[in-house]
């Protein structure tokens, strides 16, 4: 090589005019994404709240969970100071870290196809437990507990003073 190529390689015409400035260099404390710090954990009952809400909203299901718990959750529900209706009635969650499964039991309108409700169950209990979870809906088991007649009286009759 040349003495001339040797002295451009080692310094270019900007650096020889321009003065050395030194950068500081800007470091996050903690390292990575803010939001990826940390452990985000949903309990069983968060994910059989929204589960039995998004059961509820398909045509065809009168009620959820078995003719013993409905019983129960009636008296219960009648106590002044007691709980109001239960959202989770008839429904049980697994969650684990990623997935969760549900198990539900409810109660058909008489004439529905049952078929169609349970499918209709399942999609809108996956859907919505993915959308507000992030977890993965592995399963929905569904039980079919009861179908309510017309002439049948509800369980849960109207109050008698408003």
């Amino acid at each position: 090589m040349t003495d001339m190529t040797q002295q451009n390689r080692t310094q270019s015409p900007e650096s020889a005019a321009e003065p050395s400035v030194q950068t500081r260099k800007t470091t996050r404390r903690g390292g990575g994404d803010p939001a990826t710090r940390g452990r985000t954990t949903i309990a069983d009952g968060v994910v059989e709240k929204i589960a039995g809400m998004a059961a509820r909203d398909v045509l065809g299901v009168h009620a959820m969970g078995g003719g013993l718990s409905r019983t129960f959750g009636a008296v219960r529900d009648r106590v002044p100071g007691g709980a109001s209706k239960s959202v989770t009635r008839g429904v049980k969650a697994e969650v684990g870290e990623v997935q969760t499964a549900l198990d539900l039991e409810i109660v058909v309108d008489y004439g529905v196809s049952i078929g169609d409700v349970a499918k209709a169950v399942r999609e809108n209990v996956v859907a919505a437990v993915e959308r507000m979870t992030g977890l993965e809906v592995v399963e929905v088991n569904i039980a079919v507990s009861d179908v309510k007649l017309p002439e049948e009286e509800d369980e849960e009759p109207e109050p008698r003073i408003q």
